[in-house]
């Protein structure tokens, strides 16, 4: 499975933890007033144990006058793993804190003023209970990697652990010099301090969400494969797996760097990274630092999860959702572009093919989930944040879009709604508004049907030729519970003219009752009707001569 659904299911077996305040859209406390700026994370990694020492600084800038207190999320200890904080400093004065269920608060004696910028230093250490897999790689070969999809940085790493805040980072990773390692951003230094350690530097100067924050440390063979529109394109595979990864990833990551860059816009970061990873299954889409199941790096092109996590790159990572509710701005974006990367590169056919699978997970999975709509409402339970949904009708709901108001209209909103929200967050609202203003139509109820309401359109429908008429009279049918969907539908009408060739010329129709009838002119009997002919409608058809 692409993007991150097999790391899903592992998830379905970590406990839940119940919001600390009242619900806040998402369930997540947020801190009016306090905006997290930027990261440092100084890590110590041993192979006697699986212990991290670190020291992350924090800087913060406020926004609103009289804050005092930040809240940051870290796990505590709880059966011998979790971190425990030594010290908290900062050069505004000293600072209390205190660390319990997995919040480290943090109090200044004076309140800041706006604008102002306030650092603190936090000392803490201990053992991951998740959030960083330490431990052998099929090779068995001992490695260390970020797991920290969706809320699982706070196991490690003291953070605002919610997507809304947004911050620049950096990894300063001591380890043992027989390991390399890769993080986020551009790679700043390497020192070997001649016992044995190699401290490596790698910084971000773009903001990102907190669990896009990534290290990988194994004893990986990199390989750098120059330049897609001015981006570093590299490859970090274990040693055994050196030329494996070659095929995997080189070209259709140049491929789909080369396509999004052109269609959508400038890749966002400084670097891109392919990375093999023990401890996942498919991918998971760093900031410019991708990575990738350890059992996907093989001697084929791994074209379709490579386009996918590339994608997130632009939408999840550059734009990233305002909450967990919107998630399918992610995931639905990632799918659909695979999509859009394989009817670039293979043809409309291709395309077609993997619209059809899409669409049969999006039922079963309707079935086996009823009363679930693709917009969370109100998610707290971090378990449930991924399923199909989100990914395939998530897709769906886009090529709908693309159908509703043009392809043209499609690709210039989604220009300006990257270009508008780069490096922040976003909305489902936020996405409707740039495509109601691109194509002058009011789209709340597209957006509401499609993307609020649990299930999908049912549809019965029959077609027969009124000779006496001319005509070809259509009755359609929505059976599903519940109101009628709004279904602009097209229809291909196959004839055979006076030349002995048969043409396929496209209708119209716009079926927004539960039961309509059409009436469609023809001079002859038609050969064939199909409704959807080009594959544009979410729904479950049945369609037949009568």
């Amino acid at each position: 499975m692409i993007g991150h659904f097999t790391l899903f299911l592992l998830l379905l077996a970590l406990p839940s933890r119940a919001p600390e305040t009242a619900p806040l859209a998402d369930t997540y406390p947020r801190q009016p007033g306090v905006d997290a700026v930027h990261y440092r994370f100084q890590l110590v990694l041993s192979d006697n144990n699986d212990e991290i020492t670190g020291e992350a600084t924090v800087d913060f800038r406020f926004t609103a006058a009289g804050v005092r207190l930040v809240e940051l999320d870290l796990a505590s200890v709880n059966a011998g793993k979790g971190m425990t904080v030594t010290e908290v400093t900062s050069p505004q004065g000293a600072v209390q804190f205190q660390h319990t269920s997995d919040r480290l608060r943090v109090t200044w004696p004076t309140a800041a003023a706006v604008g102002e910028r306030r650092t603190v230093a936090v000392r803490y250490g201990g053992v991951p209970a998740s959030g960083l897999r330490i431990g052998n790689n099929k090779h068995g070969e001992r490695t260390f990697f970020s797991l920290n999809w969706p809320n699982l940085a706070r196991q490690w790493l003291p953070m605002i652990d919610h997507p809304y805040d947004k911050a620049t980072n950096e990894f300063i990773v001591t380890a043992p010099v027989k390991y390399r390692v890769v993080a986020n951003g551009l790679l700043q230094e390497e020192i070997d301090n001649g016992a044995g350690q190699r401290l490596t530097h790698w910084k971000n100067s773009v903001p990102i969400a907190s669990w896009l924050n990534a290290i990988g440390v194994a004893q990986f063979a990199t390989k750098h494969f120059g330049n897609a529109r001015g981006i570093p394109l590299q490859d970090w595979v274990f040693h055994q797996d050196r030329d494996k990864g070659v095929a995997t990833f080189e070209v259709p990551t140049r491929n789909a760097m080369e396509f999004f860059s052109e269609r959508i816009g400038p890749y966002p970061y400084g670097k891109l990274a392919n990375v093999q990873a023990a401890g996942l299954g498919g991918g998971t889409e760093h900031a410019s630092v991708i990575f990738y199941g350890e059992n996907s790096v093989t001697a084929r092109p791994a074209t379709n999860l490579v386009a996918h996590e590339i994608a997130h790159q632009w939408f999840g990572n550059a734009v990233t959702e305002r909450d967990w509710d919107d998630v399918w701005l992610s995931e639905g974006f990632a799918t659909y572009f695979t999509l859009l990367f394989t009817e670039h590169y293979s043809g409309r056919d291709a395309f077609v093919t993997g619209l059809i699978s899409s669409r049969t997970r999006v039922f079963a999975t309707e079935q086996r989930m009823p009363g679930k709509a693709v917009i969370h409402d109100n998610l707290a339970d971090m378990r449930q944040v991924l399923n199909q949904l989100v990914y395939q009708k998530g897709g769906w709901v886009l090529h709908m879009l693309r159908g509703q108001i043009g392809t043209e209209n499609f690709w210039a909103g989604i220009r300006e709604y990257y270009q508008t929200y780069r490096d922040a967050n976003a909305s489902t609202a936020d996405l409707r508004k740039i495509m109601e203003e691109r194509s002058g139509q009011d789209l709340g109820w597209f957006f509401d049907q499609w993307l609020k309401r649990a299930g999908s359109p049912v549809v019965d429908g029959s077609w027969q030729y009124n000779a006496a008429a001319k005509a070809i009279e259509i009755t359609l049918a929505q059976t599903q519970p519940g109101e009628a969907y709004r279904l602009p539908l097209e229809v291909g009408v196959t004839a055979t003219g006076a030349n002995g060739v048969a043409q396929t010329r496209i209708e119209k129709l716009d079926l927004r009752q539960k039961q309509q009838r059409f009436s469609i002119a023809s001079e002859v009997a038609p050969t064939g009707v199909v409704l959807d002919p080009n594959t544009w409608v979410l729904m479950q058809v049945t369609f037949v001569a009568r």
